[in-house]
Formats: structure tokens, C-alpha cells, sequence
């Protein structure tokens, strides 16, 4: 698992194109663009993405786990990426992630905003290609692994969509969505299928409800005790109703309040379970273990969600962003 393979690149378009694609599956994607979304576009259609997102990967993670389908064999293939070769092939959450996401948004918006239907449809259906083709490329999974990935995903949009609504007004006005938004996520990651050697799938899955859970204790408070200041921030798409000056400068503030809230809390916490289990916090062993990983991953990404949902927006308010 720790070594790498040796290979020419023969064309630097595809390559590039595939590893930026392979990106936006994963967490660099996730940590800008949601949070991009709540802060510069609508409220409504980020908590939407959110719940399909969460739902979607967690179903994705432990179908993995369970179906237990091994990766391309390397050789014949080369694969790209070392970090996620210890985790199962089927499905390709990359394929459920980029799916579920351009979709939702595409769906979420379709109704909201004025642009031509065909044009949201066809971005979205590029978006996920991009994405399936790089696990390929990448040598990361089989075309049955894409294609089962996109399908679940797809399904899973289907029956989510119905209850769309109802999730999200539950999510705003029920007294036990904090409770609900936090129990929940974390017996599902103590409870997380056990393997035979140590994947990333857990550490990933709690990583996605953690961060999911935060903003969903976000999404309440703001509804509770924020309603008439978060209702007229977002009143369209930034390029048609903001100067990107604006859209910019809440990015950037935003992504460096997030990115310090995880460095801190990440140190914080693991400093804490470090003191408490009796290991250096650079063990990357003692990390890997359930009564260790779980926690700090859960701790760290509930409080970047938190921090996204809430803590940003104040600040922008401060700052005169909003």
C-alpha cells in the first residue's frame, strides 16, 4: 500500500484533466464549494445538497464495506493514487458523490432561478462524466464500479427527492434536530462495518456526518434565532445579482476561517484523546483506532460545519460582506 508505480504520461491534457476531475470528489472539493454555495447562492439549495450528499456517501461507504469488491489489479493497470487503494471498489463513491451533488444543485435550482434547463442539465451531466471517467483514467476502479456508483446514486436521488421538503422543514423547525443531528451520525460511526485491516472508509464516512451534522445544528440556530438577517443575504446567483468583488472576499474569508477552525480543533482534540489513551499525537497507528479516529474525526468536521453555517455569516455581517 505504500509504494508507488512508476509510469510515463504520454498526454499532459488528460492527465491534468482527470487528476483536477479525481478532485472534485473529494474533501478539497466539498470544504469550497458547499460551503460556497450557502455563502454566494441560496441557503435552501445548500441544505439540500448537503442532506443528498451525506445520505448518499454514507450508503456509498458502507456498501463498499460490505460488498467487499476488490479494486483494478496493478498490474495491468497503473494506478495514480496511493491513498484510497486500501479501500473496496464497488461502488465508486467518487461516481455517487459527483452524481448526487451536480444533480441536487441542478434540481434544487431549476426552479428557483431563470436559465435555460437544457444548459443546468448538461453541466450537470459533464461535471459527473468528468468524474467517473477520472476513477478510470486513474486506475482506481472498474467501468462496473462507475456505472454502479452513478445508478445508486441516481436511484437514491429519486426517492430522496419526494421528501425533500419535509427533511428540510424538519431540519429547520423541530426542537430534536440538534439532538438528532448529532446522536445519530455518531452511532452510525461507532457502529460502521468492521473490516479485517484498517480502510479509510470509516475515518472518510465520519469525516462527511460530522461535517453534516454541524451544519445541520447550524441550519437550526440560524432558523431559530437568525431568520430575518440569513432570509435576504442570498438573493440570487452572485454573477447576476453581486460584484464578484463581494462573492470573492466572502470566499476566501470564509475558506480561511474554516480551513483555521479544522487545524485547531484537529490539534485541540487529538491533543486531548492523546492525553487520555497515553500516545503521541504524530502515531499515526493510535489514530487509526475506533475509540480515537471516530471522535476526532467527528469533533473536528461537526465544528467546521458549524463554523460554516453560522460562525462565517456573522462574520461576514461584521465585515459588511453580506
Amino acid at each position: 500500500q505504500g509504494c508507488t508505480q512508476k509510469y510515463i504520461v504520454k498526454n499532459y491534457f488528460y492527465y491534468y484533466l482527470f487528476k483536477f476531475s479525481a478532485a472534485l470528489g473529494e474533501e478539497v472539493f466539498y470544504i469550497t464549494f458547499l460551503p460556497f454555495t450557502y455563502w454566494n447562492i441560496d441557503h435552501s439549495v445548500s441544505r439540500r445538497m448537503i442532506i443528498v450528499w451525506s445520505i448518499v456517501m454514507y450508503i456509498g461507504q458502507v456498501s463498499k464495506d460490505i460488498l467487499k469488491w476488490p479494486r483494478p489489479l496493478s498490474p495491468p493497470v497503473v494506478k495514480l493514487e496511493m491513498r484510497t487503494n486500501a479501500e473496496y471498489g464497488m461502488p465508486s463513491t467518487h461516481a455517487m458523490a459527483a452524481t448526487a451533488i451536480s444533480f441536487s444543485f441542478f434540481i434544487a435550482t431549476m426552479n428557483l432561478y431563470k436559465y435555460p434547463s437544457e444548459l443546468g442539465l448538461a453541466a450537470a451531466f459533464v461535471f459527473s462524466t468528468l468524474v467517473c471517467l477520472s476513477r478510470l483514467y486513474t486506475g482506481m476502479h472498474t467501468v462496473l464500479d462507475v456505472i454502479g456508483g452513478a445508478l445508486i446514486s441516481a436511484v437514491l436521488l429519486v426517492l430522496l427527492y419526494p421528501a425533500w421538503d419535509t427533511i428540510d422543514h424538519l431540519l429547520l423547525t423541530s426542537p430534536f434536530c440538534p439532538l438528532f443531528s448529532i446522536v445519530v451520525p455518531l452511532v452510525l460511526c461507532y457502529n460502521y462495518p468492521k473490516l479485517d485491516y484498517y480502510s479509510p472508509t470509516r475515518g472518510d464516512t465520519t469525516t462527511i456526518l460530522g461535517a453534516a451534522a454541524g451544519a445541520s445544528v447550524g441550519f437550526w440556530l440560524n432558523n431559530q434565532y437568525a431568520a430575518s438577517a440569513y432570509k435576504s443575504v442570498q438573493p440570487g446567483f452572485p454573477l447576476i445579482t453581486s460584484t464578484m468583488l463581494f462573492v470573492l472576499a466572502r470566499f476566501f474569508v470564509g475558506i480561511l476561517v474554516v480551513l483555521l477552525t479544522r487545524w485547531l480543533m484537529k490539534s485541540v482534540v487529538l491533543g486531548v484523546l492523546g492525553y487520555r489513551y497515553k500516545f503521541p499525537i504524530r502515531d499515526l497507528e493510535a489514530r487509526r483506532r475506533l475509540e480515537v479516529e471516530v471522535p476526532y474525526k467527528f469533533v473536528t468536521y461537526s465544528s467546521v460545519g458549524f463554523t460554516a453555517t453560522v460562525i462565517v455569516p456573522v462574520l461576514h455581517k461584521l465585515l459588511g460582506l453580506m
